[in-house]
């Protein structure tokens, strides 16, 4: 059994390394042997169909599932922000974002935080007040504010109406170019994909069937020709045409 070890993490200080991570759940592997690099600062979409191993993958990079087989190297500082923003409801937002902050000043450094994602004049907000947006938002400060070298993004603005999704996704963009951290987003969404990763990395039965570079100069926008070609390309990794329909076996 292998783990993810401070020895190898130094090495990798900053980016990700995996090989032959295996996992299973009673039956066929959900990872199979899977070999993957990630490099530091770089920012990953990783899309596949429900069942390929995405959110096992991203599980595994949080440290919330073991790695049973294979090797993981990660940085020690790694935050997560899910598709539910899972804020607590008894504490206001400043208090969710300070929660577990260690280091100095924590109060000023998630106030920088807040301001950040556009949410300064909700600090003292209860999270059931807060729009879905805001709430995802606060989600994201959170991570922010630890600093992380590795930000997991599960399938975060899935449940968001348009407008917020599209929102969204520009201040993520923003967020990264400021940031540099290195970046594994988990999502269905090849628009989303193209717009946001430098590289996306389809998934099958566990292992990767697709890597495709996306080279496209930023900010981005869901228009022209090489947008639509990278679009193309992974609706037809992932087996479905333009019209949104399944591709023949």
């Amino acid at each position: 059994m292998n783990a993810v070890t401070p020895a190898i993490a130094r090495q990798h200080a900053a980016g990700v390394r995996i090989r032959g991570l295996t996992r299973r759940f009673g039956g066929p592997a959900v990872l199979d042997r899977l070999d993957l690099d990630i490099r530091p600062g770089e920012f990953l979409a990783l899309l596949g169909r429900s069942g390929s191993g995405k959110t096992t993958l991203l599980r595994t990079l949080a440290g919330l599932d073991p790695v049973e087989q294979g090797e993981v190297a990660a940085p020690a500082r790694r935050a997560v922000v899910f598709q539910d923003p899972r804020l607590l409801p008894w504490k206001r937002v400043l208090r969710n974002v300070t929660l577990g902050l260690r280091g100095a000043d924590p109060k000023g450094r998630a106030l920088a935080a807040l301001a950040e994602v556009g949410l300064a004049h909700r600090t003292d907000a209860w999270p059931l007040t807060l729009s879905g947006g805001e709430a995802q938002r606060a989600g994201l400060a959170r991570a922010l504010v630890r600093e992380p070298e590795l930000l997991l993004l599960d399938e975060p603005f899935a449940a968001l109406d348009a407008l917020t999704r599209l929102r969204m996704q520009a201040m993520v963009a923003d967020l990264w170019q400021r940031h540099r951290c290195t970046v594994l987003l988990v999502t269905h969404d090849v628009d989303e994909a193209v717009l946001l990763a430098d590289r996306a990395v389809v998934l099958e039965a566990g292992r990767i069937a697709t890597e495709v570079a996306i080279p496209l100069e930023r900010p981005r926008r869901h228009a022209g020709a090489e947008f639509a070609a990278l679009r193309a390309r992974l609706l037809n990794a992932l087996g479905v045409e333009e019209d949104g329909h399944a591709l023949a076996a």
